[in-house]
């Protein structure tokens, strides 16, 4: 099912989220050098990576996300099939290999 054109389209979360988006690899490619001596230190530094990692995926997800939404592409929503009862297959009995 189609979703109708009354819906509102998330222009300015696509901003937003874009914005941010380029504004965090902007900053992490700006300052490389001091962001990977800064978590080479470890101790809790060494969970900057990974926090990095999460946090640019999800904002770069929304970014994507809402980019879809405002150019109008979703996925496809399949329905169920319902099977019969007559197609159902047959239990499977154990069998002893003496």
């Amino acid at each position: 099912m189609a979703t109708s054109q009354s819906d509102k389209k998330p222009i300015g979360r696509t901003l937003v989220f874009g914005a941010l988006t380029a504004a965090f690899y902007t900053g992490f490619f700006a300052y490389g050098d001091a962001i990977a001596a800064q978590f080479a230190q470890g101790s809790f530094w060494a969970a900057g990576p990974i926090a990095t990692v999460f946090a640019v995926s999800y904002l770069h997800g929304e970014f994507a996300s809402n980019l879809w939404a405002t150019l109008g592409i979703s996925a496809v929503h399949k329905e169920a099939r319902k099977t019969a009862e007559a197609t159902k297959r047959p239990a499977q009995r154990p069998v002893l290999n003496a």
